[in-house]
């Protein structure tokens, strides 16, 4: 028996919890389960495919103790879509640098496949 639109909905929306919460615990082996070898990142005039983008992403130098807010998230089908705030440390200065941003997510089978997004990197660079 297939699962409910609405089960699919509310697992869906768990991992893209569990993906955002990667960026706080930096524990990126996790995205193994979360993310497809071959996703694509679309965002920013950037088009790539890999999961070595959000692994970096995770991994930025210079920034330290991320703090993830979910503003609000929406998820319907495959589509999971967030609206948050980052707040990260800026590791030579100590000082809290915080970004916003909107990624929708697009997931097959369990698995983050695709996403799109922009985020306020003039508001973090600020």
């Amino acid at each position: 028996m297939a699962d409910s639109a609405e089960a699919v909905s509310m697992r869906n929306a768990e991992i893209v919890r569990r993906y955002l919460r990667v960026f706080e615990t930096r524990d990126v082996a996790e995205f193994d389960e979360l993310v497809a070898e071959n996703v694509v990142v679309h965002g920013a005039g950037f088009h790539g495919q890999g999961r070595q983008y959000p692994v970096g992403a995770v991994l930025t130098s210079g920034l330290s103790n991320c703090r993830v807010q979910v503003d609000d998230l929406f998820s319907a089908g495959d589509r999971v879509t967030v609206a948050f705030t980052l707040t990260y440390t800026h590791d030579r200065s100590g000082r809290d640098l915080t970004m916003t941003g909107v990624k929708s997510y697009r997931l097959r089978e369990g698995r983050i496949v695709e996403f799109w997004g922009e985020t306020d990197l003039y508001g973090l660079l600020r």
